[in-house]
């Protein structure tokens, strides 16, 4: 048993904080960085008035995450406009997922994230349209080796990443969340039709609140390289103590998942929430997501692979079994993504190019 890491105490229970000693807040502060969660952890104890708990070197750290996560925040706010810009000159509103997202509407999450990225859906049949009006707004597509093309349009649910040639920002332009091979097909035009204009900033769109948990859970559980877990794991903890005040919440989010085929995903969400984060959750969603879960037999071996992946990448946060934990969750997620003769011809792909490049490495 791994024991609970300092980072995670602290989320829990923010007024933690006020006992530890030097040597704590030095690995609470190395174990934040390792999640990406240290500008998260900065506003955190900002809004709990417990910044001055921080020793001095300690709060410079906090400082200069703080610092970085507000240039961030400019910058998104900037790539939203400029690509809101972009697609009203092909007739498409722009509807941002995930962190964009959470910055439009000022959602909890927005707090202290940092961005790689922008992520967009358009409706599959305009995504052509949508890609030629970036292009003359700037970006292009990153990936231009004929494989990944294909890979991307043909099995996956987003054109290949987009950057645009002079301020080398990434869009992702999804026409689903997730990829055309997967065994579960949640509907687009469905999350499309539901989203909901951001009240003051017109033209922009995100998910209505239920899709966008199910959207941050399924993004989280299909997965394969969880080294934002923990991160991820608290957008979806602050969402749902945002959304839990909002009338029929809950059971609606329970009957979305299962109608988007995603009830798997919001199970393991709202578990993993709830033993991590202690995040709330009424009695009455557990029951209605509990036969959502995995076979009995198999919901003790998923335990033990996320109890020890959703944790930061850090020697004080894994034990011997955590490689393969985090290995076994990786095949996991290309399970997911494709059938096996094509997951199969793909890791195939990616080995012999991996072995191709090797030599090319070396000095």
């Amino acid at each position: 048993m791994i024991p609970t890491p300092v980072i995670v105490r602290v989320l829990r229970d923010p007024q933690s904080v006020r006992s530890l000693a030097l040597a704590e807040w030095d690995l609470l502060l190395r174990q934040a960085r390792s999640a990406n969660l240290l500008a998260r952890l900065a506003d955190l104890l900002l809004r709990h008035d417990l910044a001055g708990c921080a020793p001095e070197a300690a709060a410079m750290h906090l400082e200069g995450a703080t610092v970085v996560a507000a240039r961030h925040r400019v910058a998104v706010e900037w790539e939203i406009s400029r690509i809101g810009q972009a697609l009203d000159s092909a007739g498409l509103p722009l509807l941002l997922l995930k962190g964009a997202a959470y910055v439009a509407a000022d959602l909890p999450p927005s707090h202290g994230r940092t961005f790689s990225d922008i992520d967009i859906l358009v409706p599959k049949a305009r995504i052509n349209e949508a890609e030629a009006a970036l292009m003359m707004h700037g970006w292009a597509s990153s990936h231009h080796d004929a494989y990944d093309q294909r890979y991307y349009r043909e099995w996956m649910h987003e054109l290949p990443p987009m950057q645009h040639g002079k301020r080398m920002t990434v869009i992702d332009v999804h026409h689903a969340i997730l990829p055309e091979t997967a065994a579960s097909k949640p509907d687009s035009a469905k999350l499309i039709a539901s989203s909901v204009a951001v009240p003051g900033r017109p033209g922009i769109h995100v998910l209505q609140p239920v899709d966008m948990v199910i959207h941050s859970a399924c993004h989280l559980f299909h997965e394969e390289e969880l080294d934002k877990g923990l991160r991820d794991l608290t957008d979806l903890d602050a969402l749902l103590r945002h959304f839990a005040g909002q009338p029929d919440f809950w059971p609606q989010l329970a009957q979305r998942a299962q109608e988007l085929d995603l009830a798997r995903p919001l199970y393991y969400a709202l578990r993993y929430a709830m033993r991590l984060l202690h995040t709330p959750v009424p009695d009455a969603a557990i029951r209605a997501m509990a036969a959502s879960g995995p076979p009995a037999l198999l919901a003790p071996l998923m335990d033990a692979l996320y109890g020890r992946a959703l944790l930061p990448i850090h020697a004080s946060c894994g034990d011997p079994f955590t490689g393969a934990a985090r290995r076994s969750l990786f095949f996991r997620a290309h399970w997911l993504r494709m059938p096996p003769m094509l997951l199969v011809r793909h890791l195939a792909h990616k080995a012999a190019m991996a072995m191709k490049q090797e030599p090319e490495n070396q000095p």
